[in-house]
């Protein structure tokens, strides 16, 4: 019989180690794992979006200023200050965009579930009955027995 490694390690650091088996979680844990994960993810891009908004927001105000400085300096350094806001700003709106569809695509994933590649095994008469059921219930069964 081949030593197992943890076995080969126990005897070298002159340990006893015995592996608990740990229970694989019930499917009730699995699925209220995944419905605080979904809850945390709605926190998340809840509290994401609302920090996106105020960065903007502050921004906003924040270009009024400089630009009102930029005016009455006439400095081309305040100017390149205010245009780098702006791209901040821009850079901002995009990010919050791209937050907003990602959020869509994991809405979507969480609502499909489409199976493409589907296999049936079985005659095309077998097929034809399940899909109408009608026309198996009315289905005549021919005998091979010739009546007189």
């Amino acid at each position: 019989m081949k030593d197992d490694p943890i076995d080969k390690i126990s005897k070298a650091l002159d340990i006893n180690y015995d592996a608990a088996i740990v229970p694989e979680p019930s499917k009730e844990i699995k699925k209220e794992a995944k419905k605080i994960k979904a809850e945390k993810l709605d926190v998340d891009f809840s509290l994401a979006r609302t920090n996106m908004k105020s960065l903007i927001n502050d921004g906003m105000d924040a270009l009024d200023g400089i630009m009102k400085v930029a005016e009455a300096s006439d400095s081309p350094r305040a100017y390149e200050v205010a245009a780098l806001l702006l791209k901040t700003i821009s850079d901002i709106n995009k990010d919050l965009i791209v937050m907003h569809e990602k959020n869509a695509n994991i809405e979507r994933e969480k609502i499909t579930n489409i199976t493409n590649n589907s296999i049936y095994v079985g005659s095309t008469t077998d097929l034809q009955n399940l899909i109408n059921r009608d026309r198996a219930q009315n289905k005549d069964v021919i005998d091979g027995d010739k009546e007189e």
